[in-house]
């Protein structure tokens, strides 16, 4: 399951593992996140897109995304 403001700048995913759920939180700094249109109301991603969206990578061209110099 996941959620992604009407900004789609932040997704929530909330995740299961049969004993308990977590849910990760992500905020891009810039841009925005790119989700594959839904299909029958529900959108389905492979684990390389997942992974690319969790990057802040836009899965349908992958190129490494702005990312800030310093943390903290």
């Amino acid at each position: 399951m996941h959620y992604v403001t009407r900004f789609g700048d932040l997704v929530k995913i909330i995740w299961y593992d049969g004993q308990g759920s977590c849910l990760f939180m992500k905020r891009l700094e810039r841009g925005r996140f790119i989700w594959p249109r839904p299909a029958d109301g529900a959108v389905s991603i492979s684990v390389g897109q997942m992974g690319y969206l969790l990057e802040g990578i836009d899965w349908r061209n992958p190129q490494k995304t702005w990312r800030p110099e310093a943390a903290g």
